[in-house]
């Protein structure tokens, strides 16, 4: 096994994988139904022929540059896995970031009402309603397909949570809602050819390129909160002192910015203290 895995880490690093050895361990112990320390620890195994057959296939996928999430169906996210493929973003780490901002906003709440706007794979609806067991969530997605991705995540968690259809552009499902939440498509259409052929070529274009689309939520929030309620965005590095301001116009109050794991402003978040005020146009 230890040279299959030298021989799948080589292939990769030559693709121009990121993490190379990792991935082939990560793959390798998909195929084996065992965890990655564990191929750690057993690197002297000899592997059948099936085995090395199945592995081959993932290696040649991942090649290709497609996602290691995609290559393995699943993606690991705060409590939860699930289940993702190219009909809906890879949870990634500064996202759990904003489940902890919700889950504080809402700890003094017995049965908040919230809603997870563009909600993807489910990840943030999700991850809520498992931490939060007596919230009410609900996820909104404008992607049929995304949704059908929702609701089998929200089935093998065992989760009440609801998904329903919803374009961010034309208002945000009726309230009242005690918190809004978001990551919405934050990518400009000049920055996506920049990106890793990960990201670029494979994740779907629509939930990562959107013009306006924070904007949308902001304003879409400020008409479904209810009076004391919260709003939560994901923003793209070097845009919370944009979002911030934005918040602040559109008449929130509390305006705060909270920095990802990297230690960069990505969650902006404002509370409202009126229901059904007038926005300015």
């Amino acid at each position: 096994m230890r040279d299959t895995l030298g021989d799948a880490s080589h292939r990769l690093d030559g693709a121009g994988c990121a993490s190379a050895r990792v991935d082939a361990e990560f793959l390798l112990a998909y195929v084996l139904g065992t965890t990655r320390s564990s191929v750690l620890v057993d690197r002297d195994r000899t592997l059948p022929d099936d085995v090395l057959a199945r592995l081959e296939e993932l290696v040649v996928r991942r090649e290709r540059r497609e996602p290691l999430a995609y290559v393995i169906g699943e993606w690991g996210f705060r409590r939860l896995t699930l289940k993702v493929d190219s009909r809906v973003l890879i949870p990634r780490p500064e996202t759990e970031v904003v489940v902890e901002r919700c889950l504080a906003l809402l700890s003094e709440l017995d049965e908040p009402r919230v809603l997870d706007v563009g909600t993807g794979s489910g990840a943030i609806a999700l991850a809520i309603a498992d931490e939060h067991p007596g919230a009410r969530v609900t996820g909104a997605d404008a992607s049929v397909d995304a949704l059908a991705v929702a609701r089998g995540n929200a089935r093998d968690a065992n989760l009440g949570v609801e998904f329903v259809p919803c374009d961010l552009f034309a208002g945000l499902p009726a309230g009242p809602w005690d918190l809004v939440v978001s990551n919405p498509p934050y990518v400009r259409p000049d920055e996506i050819d920049l990106l890793e052929p990960e990201v670029r070529d494979w994740e779907p274009r629509a939930a990562l390129v959107g013009d306006g689309a924070a904007e949308a939520v902001a304003r879409g929030a400020r008409a479904v909160l209810e009076e004391r309620g919260a709003l939560v965005l994901e923003v793209a590095d070097g845009d919370a002192e944009r979002v911030s301001g934005l918040l602040l116009k559109l008449g929130y109050v509390g305006v705060a910015v909270t920095q990802d794991l990297a230690g960069r402003d990505r969650i902006v978040e404002g509370a409202t203290t009126f229901a059904g005020t007038v926005l300015p146009e």
